[in-house]
């Protein structure tokens, strides 16, 4: 008796239970081109392991991202032999975990006594609309926790007196902010590191091996980065802010009119970002007392024409 174990047959019925895809998607991915055409036996289709492990990694392709045009391509290029090994690790770099911290879970009931003690359904539902909080199947009463570290943070900001409703509106705008440094910093990057291994498509294996390594060494620099920037930018503002609350900016002289003028967050963001954070505070002064002369010369100069036509009349 041989030892070599015969491959597996499936009906198509069978091998869509067995791969969680429907029969649908299934005859669709042969029509695409992305799935092998099964062996035809009399009337019937008979599938194997070979298309089993083929949808499988379609699937997982496309929960990393991947378009189904991309897939085909790059499931051809394997079975041209080319090679996927070091696709598939420049994939699963990429879509590996971008940070050490582990997720946990929570109860209701321990939610709850973090946030107060009192229920707030509203809240729970907007923090699992966040990704805060990831409900558990078949579980109502306990929830995943992505981030221990981000709730102990809301957990904090709750306990000093600030509002669960400003907690998530200030986490909603700080994912925005933070989602365009993300793709800025993705960009650079490509531009300047991974555009010569991904100027070809799909890349060769040696090529996408060479660019795994390097998101494995690039990953820390964005957080790296974004932390010094955000300890320097604290301690400007944060600084200058208690100036402001303790009085210890210079006291006007006698007599002085002038007061302190509240201007839109939109134009504080633009003047600073076009002439840094420190330099705004000077810009906005100096372009305020530029208007100030324009204007005290456009006056003089209408004065002047005014005085020069009534002469000309008399």
């Amino acid at each position: 008796m041989s030892g070599q174990q015969a491959e597996a047959e499936y009906r198509i019925e069978d091998l869509a239970h067995r791969s969680g895809a429907t029969v649908r998607t299934i005859r669709a991915y042969q029509d695409r081109g992305l799935l092998p055409r099964p062996e035809r036996r009399g009337r019937a289709n008979v599938y194997g392991d070979t298309h089993l492990a083929r949808l499988r990694q379609i699937a997982d392709l496309l929960d990393r991202g991947y378009t189904l045009a991309s897939i085909k391509e790059l499931l051809e290029a394997w079975d041209a032999g080319r090679g996927l090994g070091g696709v598939l690790g420049l994939v699963a770099e990429v879509g590996g975990p971008w940070t050490d911290e582990e997720s946990t879970r929570i109860t209701r009931a321990e939610l709850d006594e973090r946030f107060g003690g009192r229920p707030d359904d509203a809240a729970v539902a907007e923090a699992v609309e966040l990704g805060v909080l990831e409900r558990v199947p078949g579980c109502d009463d306990e929830f995943l926790v992505p981030s221990p570290q981000e709730l102990a943070v809301a957990a904090e900001l709750y306990a000093a007196g600030v509002p669960l409703k400003a907690i998530s509106g200030h986490l909603w705008e700080l994912r925005g902010q933070v989602e365009h440094i993300a793709a800025r910093f993705l960009e650079f990057t490509t531009e300047h590191v991974f555009a010569r291994y991904l100027g070809h498509r799909p890349p060769t294996d040696s090529d996408a091996a060479e660019a795994a390594a390097l998101v494995r060494r690039l990953r820390p620099l964005a957080q790296q980065s974004v932390d010094a920037e955000l300890a320097r930018a604290m301690r400007l503002f944060a600084t200058r802010h208690l100036q402001q609350h303790l009085g210890s900016a210079p006291a006007p002289e006698p007599g002085d009119q002038s007061r302190t003028l509240a201007l839109p967050a939109g134009t504080i963001a633009a003047v600073q970002a076009l002439v840094g954070a420190e330099n705004a505070a000077a810009f906005v002064a100096a372009a305020t007392e530029r208007e100030l002369q324009a204007r005290t010369l456009d006056s003089l100069t209408s004065r002047q024409l005014n005085r020069a036509n009534v002469d000309k009349l008399s």
